[in-house]
């Protein structure tokens, strides 16, 4: 998989590891939704918007030597996050995180800018011009990481440790070791999961080539489900599309590291997708494995 990276106002998403080649265009950081969602009039490429249905997820911005980014993150502790490697890989300075259900509805986006990129953002909690509150963290790549070479090894979760305890919000459960392993062919394709983020939403532009397309606008938190498709060691595919009748739709760019949950338990985050106009197949790493909660324990510990 790769991720497209872009640069002071734009966003990651993955894509599978056979098709190295970067999505058209960077969508602006500044006007990204949810990648993870899609849908009606509110939603990426099907599903709505998630209002206040998931609280514990929350939108994550952070600067790299290419720019600034913005991906999507769980509260899972009160001072810790959980979203995806490849959204915390050469981070610069610490990330920042905020909850709001809508950072905006049209540009500007309203995300605060560190005071020097080049050192990313400091310590401490922002509210930024529109009055959303952000808090700062450490993140923390997962030292399993394969960059996206190896489906069995491929360890795509990271964990951000907040400098501020988050007392309001109550956090998401991670599910048990092994979760997922029961849920194969044919339950597998059976069952529905809900996915949550920031990411684009897809549709048709006001103006323009009538064509869908990853829209910026509005940056919100948006949800949606989808049906499993394949279930691997470290990876859950899940079939995103808008017109697949069993589900609401797919993820997009800005969703990477968001949740998947299933019965209540975030058994995946957000990891890769197949097409630039998010409609096809969906990628989540696993996160029901001895190795990722082993890693998230010691890192909780100190």
């Amino acid at each position: 998989m790769r991720y497209v990276r872009s640069n002071s106002d734009t966003i990651r998403k993955g894509r599978f590891m056979k098709r190295w080649k970067q999505f058209g265009a960077a969508l602006a950081l500044a006007s990204v939704t949810t990648m993870a969602v899609a849908g009606h009039s509110a939603a990426i490429t099907g599903g709505d918007a998630d209002l206040e249905q998931h609280p514990n997820v929350g939108i994550i911005v952070m600067y790299a030597a290419e720019g600034r980014f913005r991906c999507t993150a769980t509260l899972i502790s009160p001072t810790m996050l959980l979203t995806a490697s490849h959204c915390t890989e050469g981070t610069i300075g610490r990330t920042i995180v905020s909850f709001d259900t809508e950072i905006a509805q049209q540009a500007p986006s309203n995300i605060p800018a560190a005071a020097d990129p080049a050192t990313g953002y400091g310590v401490g909690t922002i509210t930024s011009v529109s009055g959303k509150t952000w808090y700062s963290g450490t993140p923390y790549v997962a030292p399993a990481y394969s960059g996206f070479t190896d489906l069995d090894n491929w360890n795509d979760y990271a964990v951000v440790v907040l400098d501020t305890r988050i007392t309001d919000i109550v956090p998401a459960r991670v599910a048990p070791v092994g979760y997922l392993e029961p849920y194969r062919q044919p339950k597998l394709n059976k069952t529905l999961f809900t996915m949550v983020g920031y990411g684009t939403r897809v549709a048709k532009p006001e103006s323009g080539p009538q064509k869908p397309q990853p829209l910026s606008y509005p940056l919100i938190r948006r949800t949606t489900t989808a049906p499993g498709q394949k279930l691997m060691p470290q990876i859950i595919q899940l079939n995103g599309n808008i017109k697949d009748t069993r589900g609401g739709g797919g993820s997009c760019f800005g969703d990477s590291g968001g949740p998947l949950f299933l019965d209540g338990y975030v058994v995946g985050v957000t990891s890769y997708g197949y097409t630039a106009n998010c409609r096809y197949i969906d990628g989540f790493q696993r996160v029901d494995l001895a190795i990722a909660q082993e890693w998230i324990a010691a890192v909780a510990a100190g």
